[in-house]
């Protein structure tokens, strides 16, 4: 049998990429070489503390994602980088980072402890770099992000430079979902998921620039929102353009049928001039969309994947609800 490449089905199948974006409070990014193993912090330069740390951080729920990262430069240098991104209560239109240079991988867990527990950690840094983009390549997990992320990694690092964006830094990273998707990419602070990337559609996002309506192949959703919110901020994106993505936001889901076949929901914004309105959306499952497929190559067996459309979309301007407010 042929080997089965789960990017190139999703592809073939036509299957629509937005909502598959995963919606975490917080990032920790590890600076760590590969090879990674299939489970990243069971990689052997993770040291036994991070390793537990990492699983007793997953097994309490907590809505924390850790990740490993690497650049070409990881394996040479002593010191580690640790990146600690936090999504702020109420509305927001991004992240916030904190970044640390730790001499050595093993005291990243205390650094990180520290953090969690409230307590402001050393080895604290700052610089310019104010966006760090991720691009799965981690190829144990699922062969398509080696098979595509890879090449795209490069390609994208040389667009950077190109550009010359010194304040951009590209990162490889572990496994974050939807290498069905390959290549794909968080762009932080903002932690916008892309997905189905080539280096036209890259350009257009470093920049914010060019037709809009390309995100419908390329925009796996934000993070900051629920998967059922982001469809109904992409179809915002497309009616108000780039200027959207100046807006701090914040979204809830008012009502679900118990079948999960409609959503009512609502996605209050405030606009750089101080402004407040809210979008009120009826989304319904869409039965020509969703899908049964395979989710990753290791998959034995089809899954249904849901997928929504916007019935019916309102705008009002309104006070502030108890949800987007951060006080």
């Amino acid at each position: 049998m042929k080997n089965f490449f789960c990017s190139d089905y999703s592809r073939q199948v036509g299957e629509e990429i937005i909502g598959s974006a995963t919606n975490y409070q917080t990032y920790i990014l590890v600076e760590c070489p590969t090879p990674w193993m299939t489970e990243a912090f069971n990689s052997k330069w993770v040291p036994k503390n991070l390793q537990k740390l990492a699983k007793e951080v997953h097994r309490s729920k907590q809505p924390i994602r850790f990740l490993l990262i690497a650049n070409d430069e990881s394996h040479k240098v002593q010191e580690t980088t640790v990146l600690i991104y936090h999504k702020p209560e109420g509305l927001s239109n991004s992240y916030q980072k904190q970044e640390f240079k730790v001499p050595n991988i093993e005291k990243v867990a205390e650094v990180v402890e520290k953090w969690l527990s409230g307590e402001p950690p050393d080895y604290q840094i700052e610089n310019n770099i104010n966006r760090d983009i991720l691009i799965c390549t981690h190829g144990s997990y699922d062969q398509c992000c080696a098979r595509y992320g890879n090449p795209f990694y490069f390609q994208a690092k040389n667009t950077i430079s190109d550009l010359q964006f010194n304040h951009i830094r590209i990162w490889r990273s572990s496994h974050f979902g939807g290498h069905r998707f390959a290549p794909t990419a968080i762009d932080l602070p903002e932690a916008r998921y892309y997905g189905k990337l080539d280096q036209d559609s890259f350009k257009s996002i470093l920049t914010k620039t060019g037709d809009i309506q390309f995100l419908e192949k390329v925009y796996r959703g934000w993070g900051i929102l629920p998967p059922a919110l982001q469809v109904l901020e992409r179809e915002i994106i497309f009616s108000q353009g780039w200027k959207w993505f100046e807006n701090k936001v914040a979204g809830k889901i008012l009502q679900q049928s118990l079948d999960n076949n409609t959503i009512l929901a609502e996605l209050s914004f405030e606009t750089p001039a101080g402004a407040f309105y809210a979008y009120e959306a009826k989304l319904v499952k869409d039965a020509v969309k969703t899908q049964v497929l395979k989710s990753s190559c290791h998959a034995t067996q089809e899954c249904v994947v849901v997928k929504y459309a916007v019935a019916s979309l309102g705008l009002v301007e309104r006070r502030i609800p108890s949800y987007a407010n951060s006080h």
